[in-house]
């Protein structure tokens, strides 16, 4: 199933997954992004390398880069943002999520 409004990717998320599937060691078709339980808010976001999908998971096809969608984080990922940022001390993916309720103090993870 394709699903175009489940999570938009900003341009420099783009570029990063498409960096990603490139440097990849073996072929992949594009990232799984998933939710799990973790951290002192509960949950954390995932995201790994994707041979494709999997049963159930939504497909987000944005510029030519795909995002496979764990069934389970779908429904928490409605209207989310998923950036790629990079400053002198980290970088990584950053959500902004509207159906989050809040954050631990170190940004680690979430409530939902």
């Amino acid at each position: 199933m394709t699903t175009e409004a489940l999570i938009e990717l900003t341009e420099s998320a783009v570029t990063r997954v498409r960096n990603l599937m490139e440097r990849s060691d073996k072929p992949v078709a594009g990232l799984r992004v998933a939710i799990k339980p973790s951290g002192c808010s509960g949950h954390k976001y995932v995201v790994e390398y994707a041979d494709g999908p999997l049963p159930l998971e939504d497909v987000v096809e944005q510029e030519g880069v795909t995002l496979y969608i764990d069934p389970m984080a779908s429904m928490f990922l409605i209207g989310a943002t998923m950036d790629y940022v990079e400053s002198k001390l980290e970088s990584g993916f950053v959500f902004e999520n509207p159906n989050e309720k809040g954050r631990c103090g170190c940004g680690e993870s979430f409530q939902m």
